[in-house]
């Protein structure tokens, strides 16, 4: 896997995991939340913080919505129209040079969702890179005007096949090659049920497909369980919602992380890091004297004098194993051998020791 960089980190196999708080529309339209939720997440552990662009006439159809006559999945709860919520939960973009600001004085990155074209060009001075959501893998035109700002491209593919996956892709990489590509069910229920539809080996699928390509997760489960086993697979970013308060009224409150929960899974994530290590199997720095006291050697079964010839029965395996002893694999190596000096029962054997 390579490494992409993204504003002030690394993203990828000699990274640690980036994690992307997405604040979405949980500052509930008062910049000075917005700011707040900036400096908690920072607080918590996070390394950038994302926020979306969109404007409501440029996202959805009112009459579209109104047409269906029912408000499915996740909007079925709303209290308002579709329409009404992404008008309300839209962030004025007059606030962008400010919160970029705010993530500086946090130590954060700063991106953002953008969903028109507009908002790719407003966003082009403030941020490192641009986070494509999963209902925007279809509009190939969009991902090709934000691939051409040069910008890495960090790809979320929920509710997708992997034929939608293979289209953008092959949209994108023809033009930028720097990718993050994110698994990702987009379901915002929050329900624990969830964990049946996450595919998390769907990023074994993309690390074989995309070899080149940085891979995430942008998850909306509860919990950390999709985010450890992420990261396991692979995945070196991770974006999930954040908030300050999961019982406020929004569409992104419930299913967002608070910073206690988000400082939980940093602090988890880093000790999987830690524990996944190299892969290169050998005896580990805290293991040497376990390698002492578990291991068996060859040990005298009885007295034996200088000059006898050693049988089977002369020897014992047994703890503890000094590391100038013979270990049990080379018993065959040692049957027929003359002692060079007397052993006691129970002394070890050393190469030394044998004619």
């Amino acid at each position: 896997m390579p490494s992409i960089k993204i504003g002030q980190h690394w993203v990828g196999d000699d990274a640690p995991t980036y994690f992307i708080a997405d604040i979405g529309a949980n500052h509930d339209g008062q910049l000075e939340r917005a700011v707040e939720l900036i400096h908690l997440a920072a607080s918590a552990g996070t390394d950038a913080v994302k926020f979306q662009h969109f404007r409501a006439p440029k996202i959805v159809s009112k009459a579209g919505f109104e047409a269906m006559g029912q408000q499915l999945s996740h909007q079925a709860s709303w209290k308002k129209s579709v329409y009404e919520v992404y008008q309300s939960a839209s962030l004025p973009w007059e606030w962008t040079p400010a919160l970029q600001e705010a993530c500086d004085e946090a130590g954060v990155d700063f991106f953002s969702s953008p969903y028109d074209f507009g908002a790719v060009d407003l966003l082009e001075p403030y941020v490192p890179a641009y986070k494509v959501g999963s209902g925007d893998i279809t509009w190939i035109e969009e991902l090709e005007y934000i691939a051409r700002k040069g910008k890495p491209v960090l790809l979320a593919t929920g509710a997708s096949s992997l034929d939608d996956v293979q289209r953008a892709m092959d949209a994108v990489l023809a033009i930028n090659p720097a990718v993050v590509l994110m698994q990702c069910n987009t379901n915002y229920t929050g329900s624990v049920e969830n964990f049946h539809y996450v595919q998390l080996n769907v990023l074994r699928t993309y690390a074989a497909m995309y070899p080149d390509v940085v891979l995430g997760l942008s998850d909306h489960t509860p919990g950390h369980a999709a985010v450890l086993g992420a990261i396991a697979l692979g995945a070196r970013a991770v974006e999930k919602h954040f908030t300050d308060d999961r019982t406020r009224e929004g569409p992104d409150h419930s299913f967002a992380l608070d910073p206690d929960d988000w400082r939980e899974m940093v602090d988890r994530s880093r000790e999987l890091e830690c524990a996944l290590g190299t892969g290169n199997k050998k005896v580990q720095p805290n293991e040497q004297e376990t390698v002492v006291v578990q291991r068996r050697c060859l040990r005298a079964a009885r007295d034996l004098e200088a000059g006898v010839t050693l049988a089977r029965s002369d020897l014992e395996p047994l703890r503890p194993a000094p590391l100038d002893a013979i270990f049990p694999y080379d018993l065959p190596r040692v049957v027929g051998h003359t002692l060079r000096r007397a052993v006691k029962q129970g002394d070890y054997l050393r190469w030394t020791d044998l004619s």
